[in-house]
C-alpha cells in the first residue's frame, strides 16, 4: 500500500495548488486573464495592483489554504495508509512532506489546469512549509519581511527569502534536529528556492535596470 501514498506525495500537492485562485477572481470580477494584465503574473502581488485588496484577499485565502491542505493531505495518508510518521525526524522519512512542498509549488507554477502558466509560487510556498516546519517558515517569512521593509520590492525579498530555504533545511536538519533526511531535505530546498527564483525571472531583469515597481505602486 505504500506506493498510494507516493503517488498521493506526488499528484495531490500538484492536483491542488494547480488552483490558481487568482486567474479564477480575475476571470470572475472582470472576464479577464490576470495573465494578460499588469505584470502578467497569476499571483498575489498582481492580483492586488491591478484588482484592488478585496480580490487579493480571496487570493491570499485560496492560495494559503491549497497548499497546506496538500501537505496535511500527504502526512495523513502516509500515517493511515502507509503506517509512517513523516514528522518523526528520526525516522528519516520528514523529506516526503518537504517533497510535497515542492510539488505544491510546481502545481502554482504550472498548472495542468492553465495551460501550465500560473503564478511564482511564493505563497504557496510558505504556507506549504508553515505546515511542514514552522519553525523553518517563520524564519524565511521574517527574512522576507525585513527584505521588503528595507527596499520595498516584493521580488527581492520571495528571493532571498528562498534562498535561504537550502540553509535553514540544513541547519534545521542536521544541526538542530538531527534528522537522517538532511541531505534529502538540503536538495529538496535548494530545487524550491531554484523554481522560486527562475519563475522571478523577469523582476529579476526589472531589478537590475531599476524598472521594478516597488510595494504600493499601481500597475497601469
Amino acid at each position: 500500500m505504500i506506493w498510494i501514498c507516493y503517488i498521493v506525495m506526488l499528484a495531490v500537492p500538484y492536483l491542488l495548488s494547480g488552483i490558481n485562485t487568482s486567474i479564477i477572481v480575475a476571470k470572475i470580477k472582470t472576464g479577464k486573464d490576470i495573465r494578460t494584465m499588469g505584470s502578467g503574473n497569476a499571483g498575489l502581488t498582481n492580483t492586488l495592483r491591478v484588482l484592488g485588496k478585496g480580490a487579493a484577499g480571496i487570493v491570499l485565502l485560496g492560495d494559503v489554504a491549497k497548499a497546506a491542505v496538500a501537505v496535511v493531505i500527504v502526512r495523513l495518508v502516509f500515517l493511515f495508509v502507509g503506517g509512517i510518521d513523516t514528522t518523526d525526524h528520526a525516522l528519516g522519512m520528514t523529506w516526503v512532506e518537504n517533497f510535497a512542498v515542492f510539488m505544491a509549488i510546481v502545481g502554482h507554477c504550472f498548472p495542468l489546469y492553465f495551460g501550465f502558466k500560473g503564478g511564482k509560487g511564493v505563497l504557496a510556498s510558505i504556507s506549504a512549509i508553515f505546515v511542514y516546519d514552522w519553525r523553518m517558515a517563520c524564519i524565511l517569512l521574517g527574512i522576507f519581511i525585513v527584505i521588503v521593509a528595507i527596499t520595498k520590492y516584493v521580488s527581492l525579498g520571495s528571493c532571498i527569502a528562498s534562498s535561504c530555504y537550502f540553509i535553514i533545511s540544513f541547519i534545521f536538519g542536521f544541526l538542530i534536529d538531527h534528522d537522517p533526511a538532511f541531505i534529502i531535505n538540503t536538495i529538496i530546498g535548494a530545487f524550491c528556492g531554484g523554481l522560486i527564483v527562475f519563475r522571478h525571472h523577469e523582476n529579476i531583469k526589472r531589478l537590475l535596470s531599476h524598472t521594478e515597481k516597488k510595494l504600493g505602486e499601481k500597475s497601469k
